[in-house]
This record gives structure tokens, C-alpha cells and sequence, in this order.
């Protein structure tokens, strides 16, 4: 097969003026060439950049590709082996031995079962936003602490313990933490996850990491499985709020429609999950010569996978580059997809629907409180794409 292929020479460090919501400008170019472009990793490495929606999906159902963080061949030193229990960067069988026991406790019914206590605690926000009064920052009035206070309640972690746990996660995702200062998050945060498993082991309540204390997961495999269904559940989901809500603020005709019908909110949430795709990218290598859209990826070979580009494929979606919350076309990418699929996508969208409703609902004088293009986005080096903040107004 021929190996003529469009050339990325990096990836983009920053969006297009104005395009808060839209993949940098070079990967849609990238696309526009075709779905699979050389790359050459930071470190030097050669790799390939997949921006095609097809591709992106047969990679992440092909065992040919590994998770493995050790495999990363993209920096010239070798990478140490993911730490006990952190399994997004695993392969079979160490990725089922931690995502098995927690499949359960994810499902669309259990996750259903959570709506009426997701409901209480969007009220208990919208209502102190209310007492406070416009304007407000939505990041920290409401996308943060919903998913926050969900996830922590699940997994148990105390009360009085929310708001220092939640500074450390996004200390280590947010893209702009000193190498120094992400170190000292990491470690406060392991030493932390460590003496709630302790506490957990002696003394178990109902939730999820006391319920996998009663099986033969270690301490340590707790603490990594805690950490990633910690990190993910909040970081992700408080991102999708606050640029969910952005994105509907700037396309009034698409927030009208769902104001006049509520019943739009299942469309409106897909819609928003494939149009903004937070989580952008993920990499796999490639174990042996594999072949991808009839070109071969060499074994070792590291490829970075675009889920932003992905869902905005005109090959696969009708007027990608558009919002619309009456879409009909499914089959985006933004949980992933193979064994990896998002544990916890639809708690995800139990939040996100409660969520939006309810602020939607409450305040339906909504509007930003300051120009479009003076809302700070988090930079390109974060894994999540969000906001720093969103200062919002309304009639009070």
C-alpha cells in the first residue's frame, strides 16, 4: 500500500479566536486530507494522528492496539508500568480484574436510581446561586460541585473532605499545574485515597469502595481504581456542564427549542457530548503491523486518536460542524469505545440532563456576563477541554 500521507508536524497548543467550541483549525485540516496523517511525537518519536470518526472507532475495538502507558512510544526514555488499579492504561487481563467488579455498580438502572439524590443536590445549588445573586461564576457555582459531591458520595469520601479532595483533582487536569506542584497534588491525593481505603477496610459504609473492599483487590489497587473513578467523574462531567451551557448560550435558536420543549434534553445531551467531545484524545501502540485504512502502522508505533475531530467526521454526521439538539444520528465517540468504554457514561448523562434542566428551568433569564471571546478556556495541554470560568447573569 502506498504511504502517502498528509504531514502533522504538531499538535495545535491553542483553538481559533472565537472557536471556543470547534477541534483546532490544523486537525480539521488534518482531516480534510484524509483520516490518518504521519506525526512525529514531542520526544521525537514518529506516530501517526487518526482524525476519522471510522478509523477512531476500529482502533479502539482492535486488541492488535495496547492501553498499555509503558508501550507509549513518545519520549526517548522508557515509561513505567500504570500503578495497581489505575486500568485506563491497561490491556486484558489486568483491565478486567479492576473494571469487572465495578461494572455492576455502574448501570443505566443503578445510575437511574441516583436521579431523585442528583436532583437534590442541583436544587441545593441553583438555590445558593439564587441567594447570592447575579452575577455568578457557573464553574464554581455549579459545574464543579455537582459531579463532585455525586462521585464523592458514591465512593464514600467524607463530607468535610469534598472541597480539598476536589483543588487536588483538578490541580493534576487542569494543564496548567507546575511539574513541582503536580507531584505534591498526585502524592497528597494517593496519601489521602490510601487512608480512606484503611478507614473503608475497618469500618465499610454504603458505598462503592467499601462494597470493593469484600473482594481481593489490595489496598493499592483501591487506591489507583478510586483515583481514576475520582478524577474521571468529576473532571469530565463539571466540563460538560460549564461548556455545555456555554456552548447553548451561543446558539439561542438551539437553547429556545430545548426551553419550549424539555423533552429535547436526551437529544440535547448526545448532541452536546459529540459537538464539544471534552475528553479530545486518547493514544494506543500498535503490538504488531497493522494495517489502518490501507496504510500500515508499524508495530510500536504510537498513534494519537482524535475524538474531537471523530465526531465532527462529515463522513459520518450530517453538518458536523453544527449544534443541533434534534440530531437523529447516534454513534459518537465521547465515552470512547471497545473495552475501554466510559464506566461511568451514563451517570454522566443522568447528571448532565437533571443538571441543565434544572439550571435552565430555575433561571430563564440565563446569559453571559461578559463577552463570548473574554471566557477563558482551559489550554490545550489539559486532557479535558472546559473553561476556566463562565460568568453568567440573569434577572433576578
Amino acid at each position: 500500500m502506498s504511504e502517502s500521507l498528509h504531514t502533522v508536524t504538531s499538535l495545535p497548543t491553542e483553538r481559533r479566536p472565537g472557536c471556543p467550541f470547534d477541534p483546532p483549525a490544523e486537525l480539521v485540516d488534518a482531516g480534510r486530507h484524509g483520516p490518518i496523517s504521519r506525526y512525529t511525537h514531542p520526544g521525537g518519536k514518529p506516530g501517526r494522528l487518526i482524525t476519522g470518526h471510522d478509523l477512531v472507532r476500529s482502533v479502539l475495538a482492535d486488541p492488535r492496539f495496547s492501553s498499555r502507558k509503558e508501550l507509549l512510544n513518545v519520549v526517548d526514555f522508557e515509561l513505567p508500568p500504570a500503578p495497581p488499579g489505575e486500568f485506563l492504561l491497561m490491556d486484558e487481563p489486568r483491565h478486567s480484574r479492576y473494571r469487572k467488579p465495578l461494572v455492576g455498580k455502574f448501570t443505566a438502572r443503578r445510575m437511574r436510581l441516583l436521579t431523585e439524590r442528583i436532583e437534590q443536590i442541583t436544587t441545593d445549588c441553583l438555590d445558593a446561586m439564587e441567594e447570592a445573586g447575579p452575577p455568578t461564576d457557573l464553574v464554581t457555582a455549579f459545574a464543579k460541585p455537582i459531579p463532585t459531591i455525586v462521585i464523592c458520595e458514591l465512593l464514600g469520601v467524607p463530607y468535610e473532605d469534598r472541597e480539598s479532595f476536589q483543588e487536588q483533582i483538578d490541580a493534576f487536569m487542569n494543564g496548567e499545574t507546575s511539574d513541582e506542584d503536580l507531584v505534591a497534588a498526585y502524592t497528597a491525593t494517593q496519601n489521602y485515597l490510601a487512608e480512606l481505603v484503611a478507614a473503608k477496610r475497618a469500618n465499610p459504609t454504603d458505598d462503592v469502595l467499601s462494597e470493593l473492599t469484600d473482594s481481593d483487590l489490595t489496598d493499592e489497587e483501591l487506591q489507583g481504581i478510586s483515583l481514576i473513578l475520582l478524577a474521571a467523574g468529576f473532571d469530565t462531567t463539571a466540563n460538560m456542564l460549564s461548556l455545555g451551557t456555554f456552548a447553548l448560550l451561543q446558539h439561542p435558536a438551539q437553547l429556545a427549542a430545548l426551553r419550549a420543549d424539555p423533552t429535547l434534553i436526551d437529544g440535547a445531551v448526545e448532541e452536546l457530548l459529540r459537538y464539544l467531545s471534552v475528553a479530545k484524545s486518547f493514544m494506543r501502540t500498535a503490538l504488531v503491523d497493522v494495517e489502518v485504512g490501507g496504510h500500515t502502522i508499524e508495530a510500536g508505533t504510537t498513534v494519537v486518536l482524535s475524538y474531537h475531530t471523530a465526531n465532527r467526521d462529515p463522513e459520518r454526521f450530517t453538518d458536523p460542524h453544527a449544534l443541533d439538539i434534534h440530531r437523529r444520528e447516534g454513534g459518537h465517540l465521547a465515552f470512547g469505545h471497545g473495552i475501554h468504554l466510559c464506566l461511568g457514561q451514563q451517570l454522566a448523562r443522568v447528571e448532565m440532563r437533571v443538571a441543565l434542566s434544572r439550571l435552565l428551568q430555575r433561571f430563564p433569564t440565563l446569559r453571559l456576563a461578559v463577552p463570548a471571546e473574554d471566557v477563558a478556556l482551559r489550554p490545550e495541554a489539559a486532557d479535558i477541554h472546559g473553561v476556566k470560568s463562565l460568568p453568567v447573569t440573569w434577572d433576578a
